[in-house]
């Protein structure tokens, strides 16, 4: 557990989106916008996007696998994962600043065709894909379908010999390389639910080459989040491409996606590589490769989401009730916020940790040791683990949560019938929603049981 801070108001700019600062009255300030204003004009919980950050991180990311692949003599795709959190104005930001659109489901695909993303520059994952999603993608011109189980190679060659297309494939592998995170996160391990085992992929592309409605153009593997550096992605590189020359070796075998994953500072303590630093490591153990087995450089993809959208969000919430409760090392205390695991689970779900600080004031008081916790029905109910605040933290002060921009309103709930919270754009002093809130009345609404009680009551049946 980190100690106790010399500054528990200080913004650690590793942390916190790239301009954040607090104002002459001690307000946190993101995009221009005091989170006072924010709070008053949209309610919390809130979520707050830093538009220019976000556009930023992915201008820096493409240039940086842009110039890595030219210095081995390739070229690159950057695909934005959209997992990562996806909406029409995340979509446009993403594709005016050149990156491609990595989808996994069907919802994620309309969200990037309706913010009018080129379709040729769609990727599309899933290890569930239906038949009426494959249809979708095929019939949208997606650029490429990642096929990700044995199954899927006829559910594609089919949908696209019916809509006589010819469409682009690659297969997922799991490489065997295990990535230094959560199990739930470490995605290249053989027992699990994404790709198939690399030993079998030659006999899987033998089968896909066979059909003529399929274009096979190459392998994906994605070890894992949360990644700090190159080292386990040169590992997995170095195995799927000697499994790329053997298919080499029968027809040509033009990229090589090498996932995405790439770790973020969620606190002090994490220190990430730069991404120039992993992409420059990535794409040299690539052509160190491909010269030792004889196969040319392939194109090369990577698909980040976290690394770029992560660190332009923060959440506010509000102090509802701060109790000092007595532990082994002293004293800690339990700020309850009037969010919680329904707007950010990652803590619940993979003992995630995160940032706090008090956001509407500045304050000299010592620092206490807190635990932010939500307002739901579960002791697990937490959204910062351990972190620092002012010892007179109280009811009714904003707290901020940094780095919330991945995985948190993607992997919102309604928890307790609690609304999600919506999404409000900040740059250049401005702000505006992204993402509409849910309100009780939205709740209600999707309730049929009470309108089949309204019904009852006036004797109406179905």
């Amino acid at each position: 557990m980190r100690g106790a801070p010399a500054d528990a108001g200080a913004l650690d700019p590793a942390v916190w989106p790239e301009g954040a600062h607090r104002d002459d009255i001690g307000r946190i300030v993101v995009g221009g916008v005091d989170v006072e204003t924010l709070a008053e004009r949209f309610g919390t919980p809130l979520y707050v996007v830093d538009e220019q950050v976000a556009r930023s991180r992915a201008r820096r990311t493409r240039a940086a696998f842009e110039r890595a692949a030219a210095s081995v003599g390739t070229s690159v795709t950057v695909y934005y994962a959209g997992k990562a959190f996806l909406s029409g104005a995340v979509v446009r930001w993403m594709t005016d600043e050149g990156l491609a659109i990595d989808v996994a489901t069907g919802g994620e695909l309309a969200v990037a065709l309706a913010a009018g993303a080129d379709p040729a520059r769609i990727g599309f994952h899933g290890n569930n894909k239906s038949v009426r999603e494959i249809e979708r993608a095929v019939a949208a011109g997606v650029g490429t379908i990642i096929i990700d189980s044995e199954v899927e190679v006829l559910r594609i060659a089919d949908a696209a010999a019916r809509a006589g297309r010819v469409q682009r494939v690659r297969l997922r592998v799991n490489s065997g390389v295990h990535a230094s995170t959560h199990e739930f996160l470490a995605t290249a391990h053989e027992d699990q639910k994404f790709g198939i085992a690399l030993p079998d992929a030659a006999r899987v592309v033998a089968g896909i080459r066979s059909h003529d409605s399929l274009d096979f153009v190459g392998l994906h593997c994605h070890i894992g989040s949360q990644i700090f550096d190159a080292a386990g992605f040169a590992e997995s590189a170095e195995r799927l491409l000697a499994v790329h020359a053997e298919l080499s070796a029968v027809a040509p075998v033009p990229e090589l996606n090498l996932g995405g994953g790439f770790g973020i500072a969620y606190t002090e303590a994490d220190r990430p590589a730069p991404i120039e630093e992993i992409a420059d490591g990535i794409a040299r153990a690539v052509a160190a490769a491909s010269g030792r087995l004889g196969v040319p450089v392939p194109r090369l993809a990577f698909e980040p989401g976290r690394s770029i959208i992560g660190p332009a969000g923060i959440t506010l919430y509000t102090v509802g009730t701060v109790k000092p409760v007595p532990t082994d090392e002293g004293w800690r205390h339990y700020v309850s916020v009037d969010g919680g695991m329904s707007d950010n689970i990652r803590t619940a779900m993979y003992g995630a940790s995160y940032t706090v600080r008090l956001a509407s004031r500045a304050s000299d008081e010592p620092a206490a040791l807190v635990r932010v916790v939500g307002k739901h029905c579960e002791s697990g109910d937490v959204v910062v683990d351990h972190d620092w605040l002012p010892h007179d933290v109280a009811p009714g002060d904003l707290v901020a949560v940094a780095a919330t921009g991945a995985y948190c309103w993607s992997l919102a709930s309604n928890y307790n019938h609690v609304p999600r919270p919506p999404v409000v754009a900040v740059s250049g002093g401005a702000a505006r929603v992204i993402v509409r809130g849910e309100s009780e009345e939205d709740l209600l609404a999707r309730d049929a049981g009470l309108s089949d009680h309204d019904d009852d009551a006036h004797g109406v049946t179905a």
